[in-house]
């Protein structure tokens, strides 16, 4: 690959592995002050020394890629919030009890069905000044009027940390926070909230401010909810409105990607802006007119969208696109590209853990890299083809390099994206445009209705178009499970085959074969494992008990009738299924005595009946049954009681304080998420 003989290429991958290195394996801050100073310092002997020795010249190039992976895993340490000793983590007081704690809002999040979320930045805790990100819940019955960003909060409340997925290979939403440097939340009501009369205007103030007056102006002309929330999705990022039904219909169209604002919409700016400035003359004044309106035109859309991972991450590339052009210099897109990732993860390095900017940024390179080698297939000799032509190419070239990691993520894929993309980018060209325009004059309130009800139409066509195609559920693929290796070795696939292609030789063919051996191996490593694996999970289920064993790949599901008749659809089992790579085989109906692996276990049931004569290493309480615990645990003598999230909190904390009498290990789902018996 030409593009890794770049000396940037290799600094930018020495860079990414050091923030991978610092993420995973968190370094002490000391070490890496060390070995900052020794390999800047190495950098600087061997840079003098290949000056005067050119055979030296080799050392220089190890140096400069040893400090790039040291600077990187400087750069995640100084910018993870978790190392400052100012963040409120390391105040374990305020998980234990209430203290007050002063906040500054951020940024509306979406509600949920209880509660109005806003993520929060914490000032001080009793007049102690501390710092951190958290997430606010505000209960949505009890206050009447929303916050808006800015507003200054003095609340007395606990923290409660980020808890791990109550049941297995469910999504790990703690571990998302963390990637964001959200480490707890709060829960409050409108009695704990004192809201100050100082609002802190900041660039995140400005900016929600211009987002919910354009919003405002709209709404008065009379536009549509449902056209709106997509609009203001599409054209400012924002998706916190947007119903989950047309959310679904865009994931099943192949289209979801266009909901979140990236390369796509900010080259329709960028192109859409040097058309407005056409008319100024390509002087040496004029050029630098245009370049002064374009960055600062691509910098204010940046912040109207929130500057979301995939919003700076393209604002970035595409000035420097919008430089080189001005400098009249062929642009090197893989230099933008390098020099883009740079910057962003040098100021924000836990963008590199977001989904979006992983899956934007591989789209983008596979366009580059993989969409000159599809179109030269073909030459069609009308414009009309040669567009439809272009179209598909890009397509097919970015659903090519992101599908693995697709399918890693969402465990999907669209079979009609080709379809999809094919008739919604003229038609997402048309709304761009119009929709820039509308907000743009929605800013100032001056509005034309025909221009707002044409933008309304439009995204109302557009949804029914995507709904049609999403209608269309046998052409979507679901539950494919795909292991972390298997993405790995995908990818090492799935590049030594494109380079191939590329050129064609037979040391490339050796390594596709190698490839393939690899992508083998991984695949049966982990149905080896799989396969010599035998466990018994109660899961985390409120109001139903649900228990399954696993032998191998083969599920065997206890539950009652009402969740067996819809245990293909049930979302925790979807979850454990496809994250081990294995089928339900089985259903039975919860019995009252289960064998595994030596050990007895009986499951007590809402009827509270019980035999006195049978011992079991492990009870399990389910249904709220009505029980004299203390005489239920000294006549069974149990190993460990097991109780899940279909028992009334009451009577769990009776039974646990009945546990702890006679030492008895207790387990509850509810607190303490499913139990894995292996």
């Amino acid at each position: 690959m030409k593009v890794l003989h770049f000396p940037l290429a290799r600094i930018t991958i020495g860079f990414i592995l050091g923030i991978l290195f610092a993420f995973y394996l968190q370094p002490s801050i000391s070490a890496v002050f060390i070995a900052l100073i020794s390999s800047l310092s190495i950098f600087i002997l061997f840079y003098f020394l290949s000056k005067s020795r050119s055979k030296l010249s080799l050392y220089f190039g190890v140096g400069t890629y040893f400090l790039s992976f040291i600077i990187g895993v400087s750069t995640q340490i100084t910018h993870t919030d978790y190392f400052q000793k100012s963040n409120y983590i390391h105040n374990t007081s305020i998980f234990e009890q209430p203290h007050f704690i002063s906040l500054t809002i951020r940024e509306k999040m979406k509600s949920s069905p209880f509660s109005d979320r806003y993520l929060a930045i914490v000032n001080h805790i009793d007049q102690k000044e501390q710092t951190g990100r958290i997430i606010l819940n505000i209960q949505n019955d009890s206050l009447h009027h929303a916050l808006q960003v800015g507003n200054s909060l003095l609340i007395k409340g606990t923290l409660t940390k980020n808890k791990p997925p109550n049941n297995p290979n469910q999504f790990d939403y703690s571990k998302y926070l963390e990637n964001k440097q959200i480490y707890a939340q709060l829960y409050a009501d409108v009695d704990e909230i004192k809201i100050g009369s100082k609002i802190e205007k900041d660039i995140w103030y400005y900016s929600s401010k211009l987002r919910t007056r354009i919003i405002r102006n709209l709404e008065k002309n009379n536009f549509n909810k449902t056209e709106l929330n997509v609009a203001i999705a599409l054209i400012m990022g924002q998706q916190q409105d947007i119903s989950p039904d047309i959310i679904r219909d865009y994931q099943y169209a192949g289209a979801v990607h266009i909901l979140s604002v990236s390369g796509l919409h900010i080259g329709f700016i960028l192109l859409f802006v040097t058309f407005i400035l056409k008319p100024i003359p390509n002087t040496k004044r004029g050029s630098f007119i245009k370049l002064i309106t374009i960055l600062i035109s691509l910098s204010m859309f940046g912040i109207i969208a929130g500057l979301a991972p995939s919003v700076v991450r393209s604002v970035t590339m595409f000035s420097f696109v919008a430089i080189g052009n001005h400098l009249r210099r062929s642009v090197n897109i893989y230099h933008t590209l390098l020099v883009s990732v740079l910057l962003i993860l040098l100021f924000e390095p836990s963008f590199l853990f977001d989904v979006g900017f992983q899956l934007s940024y591989i789209a983008l390179f596979f366009i580059i890299w993989l969409q000159p080698l599809l179109s030269s297939i073909w030459k069609p000799k009308y414009k009309v083809s040669k567009y439809i032509w272009d179209i598909l190419t890009v397509s097919f070239a970015a659903q090519i390099g992101t599908l693995p990691l697709s399918i890693y993520y969402f465990h999907q894929f669209p079979g009609l994206f080709f379809i999809t993309n094919l008739i919604i980018i003229p038609l997402l060209s048309i709304i761009m445009i119009l929709g820039v325009l509308v907000m743009l004059l929605a800013a100032f309130n001056m509005i034309p209705i025909f221009l707002s009800q044409l933008l309304e139409w439009s995204i109302y066509y557009l949804n029914k178009i995507i709904n049609a195609i999403a209608s269309l559920e046998k052409f979507i693929i679901q539950d494919i499970p795909l292991h972390f290796y298997l993405l790995i070795s995908s990818y090492l696939l799935l590049f030594t085959i494109i380079i191939w292609f590329k050129k064609p030789s037979f040391n490339r063919l050796s390594v596709i074969l190698i490839s393939i051996i690899i992508l083998q191996l991984s695949y049966f490593r982990i149905q080896y494992k799989i396969l010599n694996e035998e466990e018994l999970i109660v899961f985390n289920s409120t109001k139903n008990t649900l228990i399954t064993e696993r032998k191998g790949e083969n599920i065997l599901v206890y539950a009652n009738d009402s969740i067996l008749k819809t245990v293909q659809k049930n979302s925790i089992l979807k979850s454990y299924r496809i994250g081990n790579l294995s089928t339900l085989e089985q259903k039975k109906r919860l019995q009252n005595f289960m064998f595994f692996n030596g050990k007895k276990i009986f499951v007590l049931d809402s009827s509270g009946i019980y035999p006195k004569n049978i011992q079991p290493d492990i009870i399990i309480l389910t249904q709220s049954a009505k029980i004299n615990a203390d005489r239920l645990f000294q006549e069974m003598k149990p190993k460990l009681v097991i109780v899940d999230a279909s028992n009334f909190k009451n009577i769990q904390k009776l039974w646990k304080v009945s546990c702890k009498k006679q030492k008895i290990p207790f387990h509850a789902t509810g607190e303490k998420g499913f139990y894995k018996l292996n």
